[in-house]
């Protein structure tokens, strides 16, 4: 989900709710720490270098257990990085403690916002020694030398 979209969504809603994709809720009293542009500068395993930009949310739990975000605060915010941050329009990353910071993609489902889960993947799967499919090979056609073969009853294995 991109910033423009979450912005579209944010008027239409009485309440701001976030869900796990386990069906786990973030506590309703969370807090929005943290919203701003995050750009990753890198090189991947195929030697090119790439660059991505995401908008980042951070999610955080506190003990004011009163506390509740409404819409139009959450868009307040929202603007008050576009303005003060310049961040543009690319995709939303959320940061919400678990074990440990976990990050996440942004979706919604009509009525709350879903956390979705992230993966790594190989960005140079071309120049990657990890071959998609495992190539066969015909065992019938190895040159074997009857001598070095291990055989039934030999001792050798």
């Amino acid at each position: 989900m991109k910033l423009s979209d979450i912005k579209q969504i944010l008027p239409t809603l009485e309440n701001v709710e976030f869900q796990l994709e386990n069906g786990a809720f973030v506590p309703g009293h969370f807090h929005v720490t943290e919203v701003g542009m995050i750009t990753k500068n890198f090189i991947d395993c195929g030697g090119v270098i790439r660059s991505e930009k995401v908008i980042n949310f951070q999610l955080w739990n506190a003990d004011d257990f009163e506390h509740r975000l409404k819409p139009n605060k959450l868009l307040r915010i929202i603007q008050l990085s576009e303005e003060k941050l310049g961040i543009g329009d690319f995709e939303i990353e959320v940061e919400y403690q678990s074990e440990t910071i976990g990050k996440y993609d942004l979706d919604f489902n009509g009525k709350k916002f879903i956390l979705q889960n992230k993966t790594t993947a190989c960005m140079a799967s071309d120049a990657c020694s990890n071959p998609s499919e495992k190539q066969k090979k015909n065992l019938a056609g190895l040159n074997i030398h009857q001598t070095n073969a291990c055989t039934p009853n030999s001792g050798c294995c």
